[in-house]
């Protein structure tokens, strides 16, 4: 999503979904966190007992099922923080800037150095 307005048109096409249904009575935070988390689990259902090189190449009948979870997660993501009465995209933007100082590029290069030169010496 390049820009609020597709955040903001997902928002207010939920908001018309939920009304139109009289769902709204059951979208509490509460309940939209925990609809949230068995999409997750959906999700990682398509992934469980894979290994790392099949979850990277899922045949394209899984992919689309992989594809619907997702977007499922975003429909109550976006859902949820409407809820709670939060942009979506700044707390995203000032998140990346925060893991940015916490997890500065050259520390994690040097961490994987480092590690790596761990393993060789035990060889």
């Amino acid at each position: 999503m390049q820009n609020q307005s597709d955040l903001s048109l997902l928002r207010d096409k939920l908001r018309a979904f939920a009304e139109a249904r009289d769902w709204d009575q059951f979208h509490s935070p509460k309940n939209l966190s925990m609809a949230l988390m068995v999409e997750v689990a959906e999700l990682m259902e398509h992934f469980q007992w894979l290994t790392e090189t099949q979850s990277a190449a899922l045949p394209p009948e899984d992919k689309q099922a992989v594809s619907e979870e997702l977007a499922d997660i975003l429909l109550y993501l976006v859902r949820l923080s409407d809820k709670l009465g939060v942009d979506l995209r700044e707390a995203a933007l000032l998140k990346l800037e925060k893991n940015a100082l916490k997890y500065p590029w050259n520390w994690c290069a040097a961490a994987r150095r480092s590690i790596a030169a761990k393993q060789v010496s035990k060889i």
